[in-house]
């Protein structure tokens, strides 16, 4: 990724791209990354899930980010390579044998998460005994305040933990906790009660814990969301903590995905076609960046360019179709865009830096994977940003 240019116009002036392209603003990035590092009170581990991009991880690295949520040896691998001393966090919570023993052995791996006594068995297996390691066990709550539930698939219940917890310190390890109050939460006080169970959960166990992990979840605000803004999540998180931790003994972290990155990238299409009811189909779509369009009506801001000029005008909703074949290829809503949009016109979609190219395929040879870097980002609307 080495093309740079003003803005995405000046883009479209010198190279009138047919394919998609993402345009990330490093720019926008070290400002996300400043907001975290300095608003979050604790360590900061970027969810490499959510964007795994070389260029956009070594910006984050320069940026002051030295904690990563990896979810696979692929993601490890990465990060090493681009920062080999950064702190690794191999939080997916069922991973295969080889794999601890890849992670442990050749990437110096040294804290693992799990929700179940057959992986801790596993990780024990792998380990031995080695006290330098820490041990992240994964709750969970019956409470949903997110777009995405994540509980379905990993968590304790809180008697589970309990007994797991325990385990965990009789066999020398370094306890911590973490819990994952599901992708785009909605309410700061989802953290609270997670971290009043965190609380219980170790009070009643007995077993002191180096580390609270509270995971992502951070949402990002799309257009028609109603939510408060990231400082006070920061504010409800610390407030919850000090009341039930000590920060002496006790290291807070958070993993934030979209909400780090997605300010930073935008995605920007082209009209392959345009029919008379309102009707466009683009050059990217579902199987590309856009794969959160099969779950939620995600509404990203929009604008329109034409003859490499920002294009405006009376709008209308419009059915939107990605390039495949398939008939699933659909956004889940109608964005607002000109009533004149045509054949040529290229569409730019803001707050795409989450869960965009990373979910990308390439079914029916289409791909969802080409950066540029810009110096000026998406032009959001200051709401957006709060």
């Amino acid at each position: 990724m080495s093309n740079r240019y003003r803005d995405t116009a000046q883009l479209i002036q010198q190279a009138a791209p047919l394919e998609s392209f993402y345009c990330l603003s490093t720019e926008a990035l070290a400002r996300q990354a400043k907001r975290f590092l300095e608003g979050f009170p604790g360590v900061i581990a970027y969810a490499v899930k959510a964007n795994p991009t070389p260029e956009l991880v070594k910006e984050l690295a320069a940026s002051g980010v030295g904690a990563y949520d990896v979810a696979s040896i692929a993601e490890i691998a990465l990060v090493r390579g681009i920062m080999p001393e950064a702190n690794l966090l191999y939080d997916n919570p069922v991973k295969a044998r080889y794999e601890i023993e890849q992670a442990y052995n050749e990437y110096a791996v040294r804290s693992f998460c799990f929700d179940d006594e057959l992986e801790f068995e596993k990780l024990r297996s792998v380990i031995g005994d080695d006290s330098n390691v820490e041990l992240t066990l994964r709750f969970k709550i019956p409470t949903n305040n997110a777009k995405y539930d994540l509980s379905a698939k990993f968590g304790a219940d809180e008697e589970e933990a309990i007994r797991l917890l325990q385990k965990v310190q009789a066999a020398g390890y370094r306890c911590g906790l973490t819990f994952h109050p599901g992708s785009q939460c909605a309410k700061t006080g989802s953290y609270s009660e997670y971290i009043v169970t965190a609380a219980s959960i170790v009070k009643r166990s007995g077993v002191a814990i180096e580390t609270l992990n509270v995971g992502g979840g951070f949402p990002s605000r799309y257009i028609g969301e109603q939510l408060p803004n990231l400082e006070e999540f920061f504010a409800t998180i610390g407030q919850s903590f000090n009341e039930h931790f000590d920060s002496r003994s006790c290291t807070l972290v958070c993993e934030p995905g979209r909400a780090l990155v997605d300010s930073s990238i935008s995605l920007l299409t082209r009209v392959k076609h345009r029919r008379a009811d309102n009707t466009v189909f683009l050059n990217d779509g579902i199987y590309g960046g856009f794969m959160e369009q099969l779950f939620s009506p995600i509404v990203h801001p929009v604008r329109v360019f034409r003859n490499g000029e920002e294009h405006s005008g009376n709008e209308q909703p419009f059915t939107v179709w990605g390039p495949t074949c398939d008939s699933l290829d659909k956004f889940a809503h109608q964005p607002l865009l000109p009533a004149d949009v045509a054949e040529g016109d290229w569409i730019e979609f803001g707050l795409m830096g989450g869960y965009g190219s990373s979910t990308a395929t390439e079914f029916n040879g289409f791909t969802s994977n080409r950066y540029v870097y810009v110096e000026k980002g998406f032009p959001y609307k200051a709401e957006t940003l709060m």
